[in-house]
């Protein structure tokens, strides 16, 4: 996770629990990072749940998201929801989600724009722009019209 455009606060030391530490350093070996980046990484992490509890995350290593708990869906699609359907009273009678859900969503939102837009503007790229980059992924209709054959 991407350091979130505020500074470096002065140095300090910690010991691991053996497990812990043991968990850090495979990790670092694995990801090639050092162990301070995995525990600064994970430690934001899980500020960011207790501050929001409600989210989690979910996503490849250098690929996550926050999503919100219980509801299958990532914030960047509530958010997007809410835009679409003009109101959360909207969202939570068509998807049943109930309105703690959406404002947490929405005041994770509300402290991560940039991170959120970011997956927003993902989510919008054309079928064009997906199968020039993607050339092996097929839309749906054609999948079933292939199958059908």
């Amino acid at each position: 996770m991407a350091a979130r455009g505020q500074g470096k606060s002065d140095p300090f030391s910690i010991r691991l629990a053996m497990p812990e530490d043991r968990f850090v350093r495979e990790e670092a070996k694995r990801l090639r990072q050092s162990r301070g980046t995995i525990v600064e990484a994970y430690t934001a992490e899980a500020i960011r749940m207790r501050r929001f509890p409600g989210i989690a995350f979910r996503g490849e290593d250098q690929r996550r998201r926050a999503w919100v708990l219980g509801t299958g869906l990532d914030v960047w699609e509530i958010v997007a929801l809410v835009r679409e359907f003009g109101s959360e009273q909207k969202v939570v009678k068509e998807y049943e989600l109930t309105p703690g859900k959406i404002r947490v969503a929405l005041a994770y939102y509300n402290e991560s724009k940039s991170e959120i837009e970011e997956q927003l503007t993902l989510s919008r790229r054309s079928a064009e722009e997906l199968s020039s980059r993607f050339p092996f992924i097929q839309s749906f209709e054609a999948a079933t019209t292939v199958a059908g054959t």
